[in-house]
């Protein structure tokens, strides 16, 4: 394939192809605003609109970049020991793969020319000069799945993975010898965090993680070693043990690329890490917190393509979608989110907003962090540092003519207090609260301070929820039983009789488990006449749920058989999230 003149190059892509004729300029800018709107490459884009295809597309990326086009037919016939330079994470975490070695200069094939920050980390994890060629994104992906699946095989049964880790990173894996922490000089570390080895080590944690759909990363210094576990579908799992003598620099490593101060070790930091992985934007939110052998880092991962905003797609009943549907569209009122953390309140929050969501309605947020951007939703990120507190910002909300205000979290009196007035002053108002179940949250507004009048006249809807494992659909199988067998754990029978259930034989695609992906149970309490008149009275909580249960509400363990029957979970999973 020819290069094109050189009076094209470094003209951007869409121009050059309306200057080429091979688009017009109306197809230029529909595909720009598509993406404004998914954030993709051009390239991609225009593939996807069936307006060029792939060759074409490679022929002028070569021409803006001078640089040859790599071929289907070249990343199909690549040298394994030449690919293996780079390592598996890194491959993945870009999605570049190596493709040719000539001494100190490796060339990769890349779909994303402009990612500058792929080229600076693959020096450092290869210590080798990078140069690139821009290849077809697909080509790339299925190299690498090629060249790297008896690893990734390895890893995902867990068999070999301290071999593979020595091997992959250079690293002798396990307990060692613990050694005093001595006063380190901070130039010496910020050498030691660019060290090819720490680096392949951090990229190798990120890059695992993010493959095999973790929601949070654990690195946890010990006397003797540094252990690394990473939760996935609610359960943590050991991912690698290294070096106690690393963990200073991994978690250096970790601290500079989420702009925290490195210097810094007696007090908590809190950080962002942004990168692409396979094509996909992903956030990591860090953590840090000091402990007595060193510093604790958590990474909890945000993945932005793996956020529903569809409320038909969360695992509501008819019953519950269609009382919670009718709350978010209510002129005014609270409407609460409760559970744990780690529970999917947020994903709910979200898809609530994202369901009202439109030109002539304002929608303000404060939230601790800022998640996810919603496109058309204006977002404050709260500061306590500079006393830009939940309370504050509500206050500031109230002077810019708001007609949906969300805040993150009721944490206080303060927050709730205004937050309530809100709702009973025109607004719509949600906020989320830790409690274990929809009626006792009516008791912990009373001991914050909240006099049940105001509670009774603001509230709208209370939910609550939990997230608990699904069967893995790659193995699941089922059997006969009776649905009377889940009567005793609080199930209301229906008159079904016997019945298939399900579960996971187990097999690689769930690491063995018979479990992949999670699904949400949801208890709704709509707030009738009956129910205020309770909350007036100071009706005690079981008389609430009694009330509730009578009217239609499901509690959450009633919520979880009922996806026991369904097939999509198993009674054990409904037993370990939720409470008789």
């Amino acid at each position: 394939m020819s290069i094109p003149q050189d009076r094209w190059a470094w003209l951007p892509l869409g121009q050059m192809l309306v200057n080429e004729k091979v688009l017009t300029a109306d197809q230029l800018n529909r595909a720009l605003d598509r993406q404004r709107k998914t954030r993709e490459r051009l390239g991609q884009i225009l593939i996807d609109m069936k307006l060029i295809d792939e060759d074409i597309l490679l022929k002028y990326l070569g021409a803006q970049f001078r640089k040859e086009p790599i071929t289907r037919q070249d990343l199909a016939a690549l040298d394994p020991d030449v690919v293996k330079l780079v390592p598996e994470e890194v491959a993945r975490q870009y999605g570049v793969i190596a493709a040719q070695r000539s001494g100190r200069k490796l060339i990769v094939a890349t779909a994303d020319p402009l990612n500058v920050m792929a080229l600076d980390d693959l020096r450092r994890a290869t210590g080798l000069d990078v140069d690139f060629r821009i290849g077809p994104a697909g080509a790339i992906q299925d190299a690498i799945d090629k060249t790297y699946r008896k690893v990734t095989t390895a890893h995902a049964t867990g068999e070999g993975l301290d071999e593979a880790l020595k091997i992959d990173l250079g690293l002798s894996v396990g307990p060692t010898v613990p050694q005093p922490e001595t006063t380190v000089d901070i130039r010496q570390l910020q050498s030691q965090a660019d060290d090819p080895p720490v680096v392949r080590v951090v990229n190798y944690v990120l890059g695992r993680a993010a493959l095999d759909g973790a929601s949070d990363i654990h690195v946890e210094p010990h006397d003797d070693r540094t252990r690394v576990r990473y939760r996935i579908d609610g359960l943590l799992f050991d991912l690698l043990e290294i070096p106690r003598q690393l963990h200073l620099a991994v978690v250096s490593r970790i601290k500079i690329i989420s702009r925290l101060d490195i210097a810094e070790r007696r007090l908590p930091q809190d950080g962002r890490i942004k990168l692409r992985y396979n094509n996909r934007e992903i956030d990591f939110r860090v953590s840090t917190l000091p402990t007595i052998f060193g510093e604790k880092a958590v990474l909890r991962i945000l993945d932005k393509e793996a956020l529903k905003l569809d409320l038909t797609q969360l695992g509501f009943d008819e019953w519950s979608l269609e009382k919670f549907n009718g709350a978010i569209h209510q002129p005014y009122g609270m409407v609460l989110i409760t559970g744990p953390t780690g529970s999917g309140k947020t994903t709910t929050l979200y898809s609530g907003i994202h369901t009202i969501n439109s030109p002539d309605v304002n929608i303000m947020t404060a939230e601790d962090p800022v998640e996810y951007n919603l496109k058309g939703v204006n977002q404050v990120q709260i500061n306590e540092g500079v006393g830009r507190t939940f309370a504050a910002a509500l206050r500031s909300f109230l002077r810019q003519d708001p007609d949906v205000i969300l805040v993150g979290e009721t944490r206080d009196l303060e927050t709730a207090q205004i937050s309530i007035r809100a709702a009973l002053t025109g607004h719509l108002v949600f906020s989320t609260l830790h409690t274990n179940d929809c009626p006792s949250t009516i008791a912990r507004l009373v001991d914050m301070g909240i006099p049940p009048f105001l509670i009774s006249s603001a509230l709208q809807l209370i939910l609550a929820q939990r997230l608990g494992r699904k069967v893995c659909k790659d193995c699941k199988e089922p059997y006969e039983a009776q649905e009377d067998s889940l009567v005793p754990y609080g199930h209301a029978p229906t008159g079904l009789g016997q019945t298939q259930f399900y579960k996971g034989k187990g097999c690689q695609v769930c690491n063995f488990t018979g479990m992949k992906g999670r699904i949400a149970l949801y208890e709704v309490m709509p707030m009738s006449q009956e129910l205020r008149d309770a909350i007036l009275k100071a009706a005690p909580t079981a008389e609430l749920r009694e009330i509730a249960q009578a009217q239609g509400m499901k509690t959450l363990r009633q919520a979880g058989l009922q996806k026991v029957i369904e097939g999509t979970t198993t009674v054990d999973e409904v037993l370990r999230v939720t409470m008789s």
